[in-house]
């Protein structure tokens, strides 16, 4: 059986501070899956840093259950609605989308709005490939392509036919990325971390005189995508569409890259590995540009602004991620040192600036 394969990307205990009313949830499913048999095991994934996501057991089905953390939300983050209509209209013409079962917009019933989906089976690609998969260099780089095969993908679907379309706020979107990711630095800065400003100061002056505009993911990473276990470099899912929204596909790739901790990396960029970028046969981030430059058509002159503006967002959701632990609205150990990250991030970018001037 296919659940008992060792590769399976499997589940752990719920923390105590993201226990769900198991009662309430069972009666919520079985409202919406009349069939449903058999009562409630629940599961919680672990790995994520902004929603949470719970693998939900019944006797003869399973489901994904999705929701925002206790604790106070950045504004516009957390919007479970938003997220589950994405991926509904997203499906039909992006296969590797979950299917979409239910949302629930009543907030008394577990403190917050929640949405269910279907679980894919497979194996989900994080730090470390498991430990009974073994790839050859081949291999690796084909999964490797396969992966941004599946980001390229995304960027050339038509969403005309669909209402994802409406995501869009026309042109302008670099600006306003930028705008927004510097206000939310600010807001959510503590004493220990960099002021950010003259990166902040550069991406405003050095904004791309082309503009480009397609439905991104905006979270593209190896371990948001789901690989068969059959054949354990193609993908057949693709989750965590949070941030995904209508811009610009080269800031999509910048944002994917600003994860991408390749094998010659330092010290502190590799203790936050989360995907495994590092593997012979793996392309490094340069190679990644010109591998999605080829298949695209995209020329391509200069990826600093793309680099610098990935390294940036990513620290700012690192940030808004201490700010929680920093004001005791999360005792999970793993964010105790984001602030560490947050100043070398700040450091990287202004280390791809050096580089290009």
């Amino acid at each position: 059986m296919i659940e008992d394969n060792k590769l399976l990307d499997k589940p752990s205990n719920v923390r105590e501070e993201d226990a769900l009313d198991l009662d309430a949830v069972s009666r919520y499913v079985k409202e919406q899956q009349p069939e449903v048999k058999g009562e409630l095991r629940l599961k919680q994934f672990l790995g994520g840093a902004s929603n949470l996501t719970y693998q939900l057991d019944f006797d003869n089905a399973t489901f994904i259950l999705r929701c925002p953390p206790v604790g106070t939300k950045a504004k516009g983050a957390h919007n479970m609605e938003r997220e589950f209509r994405i991926m509904k209209e997203l499906k039909p013409v992006y296969p590797y989308v979950p299917k979409m079962i239910a949302f629930c917009n009543n907030p008394n019933l577990i403190g917050r709005e929640f949405y269910l989906m279907e679980k894919l089976n497979g194996i989900i690609p994080r730090a470390n490939l498991p430990r009974e998969l073994s790839l050859s260099r081949q291999q690796t780089r084909l999964l490797c392509t396969n992966v941004l095969d599946k980001l390229i993908e995304l960027h050339q679907v038509d969403i005309q036919p669909t209402g994802l379309k409406e995501l869009s706020k026309g042109s302008g979107y670099a600006s306003r990325q930028i705008e927004g990711w510097s206000e939310r630095y600010k807001k959510a800065r503590t004493w220990n971390v960099s002021s950010c400003s003259y990166v902040m100061s550069w991406l405003k002056d050095h904004l791309p005189e082309e503009e480009r505009s397609c439905f991104i993911h905006n979270d593209f990473r190896f371990d948001n995508v789901v690989l068969t276990p059959e054949d354990p470099v193609r993908v057949i899912g693709v989750l965590d569409w949070e941030m995904a929204t209508v811009g610009d596909p080269l800031m999509d790739l910048g944002n994917s890259l600003a994860y991408w901790v390749q094998a010659d990396d330092d010290f502190l960029m590799k203790q936050v590995r989360r995907q495994p970028t590092h593997l012979p046969g793996m392309l490094s981030r340069k190679e990644a540009v010109a591998y999605y430059s080829e298949k695209t058509g995209f020329q391509i002159k200069d990826f600093t602004f793309y680099e610098v503006y990935g390294l940036f967002r990513l620290a700012v959701i690192a940030q808004q991620i201490y700010y929680r632990y920093h004001h005791k609205q999360t005792s999970n150990p793993a964010y105790k040192h984001f602030w560490i990250l947050v100043n070398y991030l700040n450091w990287r970018c202004k280390r791809a600036i050096k580089g290009r001037t």
